[in-house]
Parts: structure tokens; C-alpha cells; sequence
């Protein structure tokens, strides 16, 4: 079944070279939901678009445009009122943003602010595509000139990870990390090697997955090149190597989902002990469990964008519509800490949803931008 996110055709992608531009994640105001696009570098706006649209095509917003709620972005990073959460209540009272302390949910929409615990922290620069580290103290997002930064929850303490060469598009960046399996041998030496952050870059056209070391401001990116230590057979081929992207990382063993725009397919790519890539089925957007067990993804069903779920294990390939009855569209899943709640985005907020589908979907902010939770 066909999937709503503007990918998979050679139109798209010769679409995407004619302009110059690649389609990646793109957190503006109005980013569309179903099709992740990325602005260009040297400081340009993230793209829009109606989320769920299938048209691949991209708008721009004025640089310093305020927030998805109409409140500017003002005041410097990290102000924030002593012995209270991080960030400040909008002019005018306190927002109804759909976050709090206790949910862990942040938001974050192509601007200077994020919102997170009921209030807005002003980062001092644009923040796109926030994701945070395994342990919440660090947040890692492409700023307004398309480099990949990472920065204090309070918006202070802002590092340059990567400088974008230029004539390439980063987005939707993901905290990789890996911890020791009782089960299996693995030295410390080895473990190191997974606490990167992976990433999706464009050029000409090209998607790929790059990747860079988590604390080594400065750091040239490397491809990840998700492979098969015993592929090219018809039973394992290898999986593609180009049109990769929208990377989510999770579990103990450092596990990645990700999507290949051509195919319209999600894969998942484990090397903890040896390179394994398996296709989990038609759709995009997918996001990793915390535990790496489930991952959840995006996929066009009558019209409308539903989040579908299932297992990461190879011998298990059942999957649920959690949005059976949906009536608009959810994109651009995240799970919270605790792998028991599913958020995603809509064309009119966030809503909030049993990660087992055992309810409908709640809404529970009208900001509109990518949601991800702080552990």
C-alpha cells in the first residue's frame, strides 16, 4: 500500500535534484507531517507544508519568524526564574502547551524557543529537529545555519558537533548508545564506538545516514552504511545504501530504525555483535522503543497518515494500526521514557496515545512541531 510521504517515486527524487533540495525532517511552524523535508543550509527556514501532504514541495519562513503560538522568540538563553523549571511562561500568562515536568514531552518548532515543562526555553538560535541524549542531560538539533549542535536543556552551553561543509541538508538527528549485554562479551573499548549521534544528510539529491561522536565538538561526519555481514545472498541482500533517513535510535544495544525514501521501507540495523539490517515493512517516520523491542512508523491507510506498531524481532512480523479510526493525519511518532506512550504530530497539534493502541488518540497541545521526550 502506497505510503503518504512524498517518497518512493523517481518524480520525487527528480524532483528533489531539479530544485536542489533534499525532502528530510523539517520542525518550522508548519512543517508537513508526512513527507520530512529539511531547509537548506547558511541559515535558511525550515520548510512547510500541510502535514500528511504528498506533494513534494517546499516553502520558506522569514528567519526570526515567531513561534507556532504567535509569542516571540526573546530574552537569552538559559534565563530562567531560580528554583523553577527551565524557561519562562509566555507573555501574558502561563501557555497551555501540553508539557510538563511530569510528562516529559517537549516540542519543538523551527524557532529559538522549545517548549518543555509548561513553559518555553529560548535556545538563542533555531532549533530544529530536537532530540535528547539517553540520559536527558543534552539536546542535539540542526540550528539555522544546518549545523548539528548540541546544547544544555536550559538552551545554555551551546557546542558546534559538526560544521555543515555547505551544499548538504542535516536533519533529524538521534542519540546512539549502547550498554553491556550479560549475555555477550563486549569491552568497554567497544561500547564507546556507539555513543554517536546519527543523522540524515542530502546532497545533490543523495540521502544518506552520517554519523559523528557524541562529545567531540568539531568532528567530521562519517556514512553509516547499514549492511549485512553475510548479505548479497537472495536470502540476505543487502540493504540500499542511498535515500536513508529519518534515523531513531534505542535499546541497550544501540539499534537503529530508519527509513529508505525510494522504497518506501522501514529498516532496522543492529552491529552490536555483528552488522545486521532487516526490512520491517512498508512506511516512514519509524520510532525505536526504549527497550529497542517495538518500533513504530508511519504508513498512508484511506487517505490519512496512521501510526502503525509492531515487534523488532526478526520471527515476529504481526503488525497494529494504533490509529484505526483516524480522521486526520499522525506523523512523526516519539515514545515517552517509559515505552508507554506513543506522541505524534497532527495538522493540528500534538496528540498523545497508549503505545498498545488500547485507546484513541488525545490531543493534548496546539503547538504544532516535532515531539520528543527528555528522558
Amino acid at each position: 500500500m502506497p505510503v503518504r510521504n512524498g517518497f518512493g517515486t523517481a518524480a520525487a527524487i527528480a524532483l528533489m535534484t531539479t530544485l536542489g533540495a533534499v525532502l528530510l525532517s523539517a520542525c518550522g511552524p508548519d512543517a508537513g507531517g508526512s513527507g520530512p523535508t529539511a531547509a537548506p543550509t547558511g541559515g535558511a527556514a525550515p520548510a512547510t507544508g500541510a502535514p500528511g501532504s504528498a506533494t513534494p514541495t517546499t516553502a520558506t519562513t522569514p528567519a526570526g519568524a515567531a513561534p507556532a503560538t504567535g509569542a516571540p522568540a526573546t530574552g537569552a538563553p538559559g534565563t530562567a526564574t531560580p528554583g523553577a523549571p527551565s524557561g519562562s511562561p509566555a507573555p501574558g500568562g502561563k501557555e497551555v502547551n501540553g508539557t510538563s515536568a511530569a510528562n516529559h514531552l517537549t516540542i519543538s518548532a523551527g524557532t529559538r524557543t522549545v517548549a518543555m515543562n509548561g513553559t518555553r526555553v529560548d535556545f538563542g538560535t533555531v532549533v530544529r529537529d530536537l532530540a535528547w541524549s539517553p540520559d536527558g542531560r543534552k539536546a542535539a538539533f540542526v540550528d539555522g545555519d544546518g549545523d548539528l549542535v548540541t546544547a544544555n536543556p536550559d538552551g545554555t552551553g551551546k557546542a558546534v558537533l559538526a560544521k555543515n561543509p555547505g551544499g548538504e541538508t542535516w536533519s533529524h538527528p538521534t542519540w546512539r548508545h549502547a550498554t553491556a549485554d550479560p549475555g555477550v562479551t563486549v569491552g568497554a573499548e567497544a561500547l564507546e564506538r556507539f555513543d554517536t549521534i546519527v543523522f540524515a544528510s542530502g546532497k545533490g539529491g543523495v540521502l544518506r545516514l552520517e554519523k559523528v561522536p557524541a562529545k567531540t565538538p568539531g568532528a567530521v561526519p562519517e556514512v553509516l552504511t547499514p549492511h549485512n555481514s553475510e548479505g548479497g545472498s537472495e536470502d540476505m541482500p543487502q540493504p540500499p545504501q542511498t535515500g536513508n533517513t529519518w534515523a531513531d535510535a534505542g535499546g541497550h544495544r544501540g539499534e537503529i530504525a530508519y527509513a529508505n525514501a525510494p522504497t518506501d521501507e522501514v529498516y532496522i540495523y543492529d552491529d552490536y555483535i555483528r552488522p545486521d539490517t532487516r526490512a520491517l515493512g512498508k512506511g516512514s517516520q519509524p520510532a525505536l522503543s526504549p527497550d529497542g523491542e517495538h518500533v513504530v512508523f508511519v504508513r498512508s491507510v484511506n487517505g490519512h497518515d496512521h501510526l502503525f506498531s509492531r515487534s523488532t524481532r526478526f520471527d515476529r512480523t504481526a503488525e497494529t494500526d494504533l490509529t484505526p479510526s483516524a480522521t486526520t493525519d499522525y506523523t512523526e511518532p516519539a515514545w515517552s521514557p517509559d515505552g508507554r506512550t506513543v506522541a505524534a504530530r497532527t495538522p493540528d497539534g500534538v496528540s498523545t496515545l497508549p503505545a498498545d493502541g488500547s485507546a484513541e488518540p488525545v490531543q493534548v497541545s496546539t503547538l504544532k512541531g516535532l515531539p520528543a521526550y527528555r528522558p
